[in-house]
């Protein structure tokens, strides 16, 4: 009787996780596995020619143009790094695509549709015209 419970749980954990694979293969808003790399290979997976714009030890970022539009494309050197300045960035609005150690950066649309390549979080910045009518 012991033996059957553990199989019992790995039988259900497979069948959640095969449903849950069902669920998002295919689907017109399915998203892909985060990707990760450096800043050339996640530009590379986007097709884009990086125009850097900050190379130092504890940030990368350029500008990059595709058929999706222009963003940033920014990588850290750690968790925390990154944390700290989307949390700043955020401030000035914006939409914002979150990896492990990178974020894209740029129109709602064109973060959307990097999204399907590279995967990862979209998060939104502070929307300071909201409280502007018509503008």
């Amino acid at each position: 009787m012991m033996v059957t419970r553990p199989m019992l749980a790995a039988a259900g954990a497979v069948a959640v996780l095969a449903l849950a694979g069902c669920v998002s293969d295919g689907g017109a808003n399915a998203v892909p596995a985060t990707a990760t790399g450096s800043l050339e290979h996640l530009a590379a997976e986007v097709k884009c020619t990086p125009d850097m714009q900050t190379d130092a030890d504890e940030i990368r970022q350029a500008v990059c143009k595709n058929s999706d539009g222009k963003f940033i494309l920014a990588t850290f050197a750690t968790d925390r790094g990154q944390r700290d300045w989307i949390n700043s960035a955020k401030d000035y609005g914006g939409h914002y695509l979150v990896g492990r150690k990178w974020v894209a950066v740029g129109e709602d649309s064109t973060v959307s549709a990097l999204r399907t390549t590279l995967g990862g979080d979209i998060e939104q910045g502070t929307d300071h015209g909201a409280s502007h009518s018509g503008h």
